[in-house]
């Protein structure tokens, strides 16, 4: 999605330098292991690409640093939350009843280790025709709004399922680079601005 791979450079300290796209400093298990190969690891193991991920990078200095995790609350949600401090969390999910019982236990996990859980993103909210514009609410219309009304947290704002979204992605050029002005685009941008506002102080 950022466009990139390759194994990462390394410091004379011994640091992998972060491959860099758009101004983002990435870094991922998918640059250290063969494109096709799975990644299928527990326990131990988990907690130690987790540890080489954050503790053996040269970073720089960032603005922010965004961890990308799977969904649930296995060994890596529960290794970063006991080994990082985090300022906050993103709970993202799409609005159907099988997608919100991960979110409801993610969000009640993070809350039990006191991460701050800062909102919920409505992934896949609606999908327009291309060709009618008819709209339609292809996953369920407001699961995300009504699960965040449970549990007292706001919803921090909705990603439309739009090929543009998926085309982009998959060459490589996100929508808010390669279509900035985009209703899409706009989407995403919001939600990053709502993420900020809820940060704490001393990081905005």
């Amino acid at each position: 999605m950022m466009n990139l791979k390759g194994r990462p450079d390394v410091t004379p300290k011994n640091l992998m330098l972060p491959l860099v796209n758009y101004g983002i400093a990435c870094m991922s298990m998918g640059f250290l292991v063969q494109e096709t190969a799975p990644v299928i690891w527990r326990g131990l193991m988990v907690m130690s690409a987790i540890e080489k991920l954050l503790r053996q990078v040269d970073w720089h200095q960032l603005d922010y640093l965004v961890i990308d995790m799977p969904p649930g609350t296995g060994d890596v949600q529960l290794s970063i939350s006991q080994n990082v401090p985090i300022a906050g969390a993103v709970i993202v999910s799409t609005p159907q009843d099988i997608a919100l019982l991960d979110a409801r236990k993610g969000t009640e996990m993070f809350r039990k280790v006191d991460v701050p859980v800062l909102g919920l993103v409505q992934n896949m909210s609606i999908f327009q025709c291309p060709k009618c514009k008819h709209e339609t609410h292809i996953f369920g219309a407001d699961g995300v709004r009504n699960l965040a009304s449970e549990l007292g947290l706001e919803v921090l704002g909705d990603v439309p399922l739009h090929i543009d979204i998926r085309e982009t992605s998959d060459s490589g050029k996100p929508i808010v680079v390669s279509q900035p002005q985009s209703n899409m685009a706009q989407a995403y941008i919001k939600i990053a601005a709502e993420i900020v506002k809820r940060l704490p102080d001393s990081l905005t």
